[in-house]
């Protein structure tokens, strides 16, 4: 065998990708993509000031990660929440594409149920997400 100066011709232009060992096949597959729907069920979380806003959706990462129970999100909005949901729990219930403003459309129509968004500015003010339900 030659280390140097030996001809590579022999070798294909490009390797398969090797299966990644040790990860679960759950971890390795990509995202499922979410199906179109019309109509979304969310609960929201709306504050002037992004500190209030941020101290809030701390508190439920930590407590939850990215999946927090609708009861816990509820318990939150009742107490932060400056929108006028704040004493449903922030239940803003079923609406279709359209109703909401567009930045708070694009967050909720883009999440599975059960996942809070991260926190995102609107012209209404700083806003968490939490879908609920998603039907045709």
């Amino acid at each position: 065998r030659r280390v140097h100066g030996g001809s590579l011709d022999h070798l294909p232009l490009s390797m398969p990708p090797k299966p990644k060992k040790g990860k679960a096949p759950e971890e390795r597959k990509e995202p499922e993509k979410l199906k179109a729907c019309n109509h979304v069920k969310a609960r929201h979380i709306l504050c002037e000031k992004q500190s209030k806003l941020l101290q809030a959706y701390t508190t439920l990462k930590d407590q939850f990660g990215d999946t927090p129970p609708s009861n816990e999100f509820a318990k939150v909005a009742t107490e932060v929440s400056e929108c006028s949901s704040a004493k449903r729990g922030g239940d803003l219930g079923w609406f279709p594409r359209g109703k909401m403003v567009g930045d708070f459309q694009e967050v909720a129509f883009n999440l599975p149920p059960g996942k809070m968004s991260e926190p995102f500015r609107s012209r209404e003010g700083y806003h968490i997400v939490l879908v609920e339900g998603r039907k045709a």
